[in-house]
């Protein structure tokens, strides 16, 4: 069975993430197919736009399939400890090029993002040219609560949200719906699911004349004018996160979280994700959005190469998975355990460089070829 399903129709190129048991979850293979079609499709006559979707109505995409990773983990552990597992670094590093791809596609990328879109997931929609959410997507970036950080991107996007809504979803994972992505620059259109066929029938009769984008906007505008889009829980709440705004330390975000008055449903559950979640993880991903701020997106793909492969050697990574999906315990032991216990030193070793600049393997990124 295929992992990408692809069509041509009238210069539309449909790719479809086609794991619907995994809740099109991304695994290496996934990713290798996707580079490929995305590479023989970025100068081909055939295609003028691109439609991605996932298999199924539940998921665009659940996320990387981190079980996978684990395993690999554990298996390096066996053998040494130290050294990066060589599925780990492919995984990542390719599925970096994938997004940075995305990004910087030159033909329009729709992407339609429905139902659940995580992680890794979201990698593959937020860079995208026009992304679309529905009554029933849900998305998050729960990357905490299994000893990981907010890549994919994470350092770019999280920093371009309004207020300080990009370091608080970064920290406590928050749900968010469409009406929130669209809000917080997610998504560019909120469009009903039953209107899928009515926009691959439009993006089909389409004239492609050389301004693509400007086709693909007109489309979407014309469908999506007459859908209301729901009140944002996020936006609802902007009072609260403004809180945040001039924060410099994680101790000053944990204390205002936590002693926060009156946390509702929406507050509450970031903040048990934020308590759950790895001392580590908070640490890293403070650091990461703080130091993330002004850099290029080249930058931010390399950065994050080097603190997904930090993470695969040290020991929260592993752990959170385990207990969330392997043991399914629900009971991870993290290491450092608490976030009194987090030294700056320890947080060091997540952001040294495991390859000089010379010979980091994705400083080709945004150079031609």
């Amino acid at each position: 069975m295929s992992l990408i399903l692809t069509e041509i129709k009238n210069k539309v190129g449909i790719i479809t993430l086609n794991s619907e048991k995994t809740l099109n979850s991304l695994s290496l293979e996934m990713i290798e197919e996707l580079k490929t079609v995305l590479e023989d499709w970025k100068t081909s006559d055939e295609v003028a736009s691109l439609f991605i979707q996932g298999a199924g109505e539940k998921a665009l995409c659940a996320g990387g399939d981190v079980r996978k990773l684990h395993d690999a983990i554990i298996e390096q552990q066996s053998i040494d400890g130290t050294k990066v597992p060589q599925q780990c670094f492919d995984f990542f590093s390719k599925e970096y090029q994938v997004d940075y791809t995305i990004h910087t596609y030159p033909k329009p990328i729709i992407v339609w993002g429905h139902g659940i879109v995580m992680g890794g997931g979201i990698g593959i929609m937020v860079g995208a040219s026009h992304r679309i959410v529905t009554e029933r997507s849900k998305l998050a970036m729960p990357e905490i609560t299994i000893g990981l950080y907010p890549d994919v991107g994470g350092t770019w996007f999280l920093n371009k949200m309004p207020s300080a809504y990009g370091i608080y979803l970064g920290l406590t994972g928050a749900r968010l719906d469409g009406a929130d992505c669209k809000f917080l620059g997610l998504a560019d259109y909120y469009i009903p699911s039953s209107a899928k066929e009515i926009i691959l029938d439009a993006l089909e009769k389409a004239q492609w004349n050389g301004n693509n984008h400007q086709t693909v906007s007109a489309i979407l505008e014309n469908i999506s004018k007459e859908t209301d889009i729901p009140e944002s829980q996020v936006q609802i709440h902007h009072s609260f996160i403004k809180q945040f705004e001039d924060v410099n330390s994680l101790e000053e975000f944990s204390e205002i979280l936590v002693n926060h008055p009156d946390k509702d449903d929406w507050i509450n559950h970031g903040f048990k994700s934020f308590e759950a979640g790895s001392p580590s993880s908070a640490n890293i991903i403070f650091r990461q959005l703080k130091q993330g701020e002004n850099i290029s997106l080249e930058e931010v793909f390399q950065s994050e190469l080097n603190l997904s492969c930090q993470c695969c050697i040290h020991p929260d990574f592993a752990e959170g998975v385990r207990a969330l999906l392997v043991d399914k315990d629900q009971s991870p032991k993290w290491h450092p355990a608490t976030l009194n216990d987090v030294t700056k030193e320890w947080v060091d070793t997540y952001f040294t460089p495991l390859w000089s600049h010379e010979e980091h393997p994705l400083k080709n990124l945004g150079k031609k070829e």
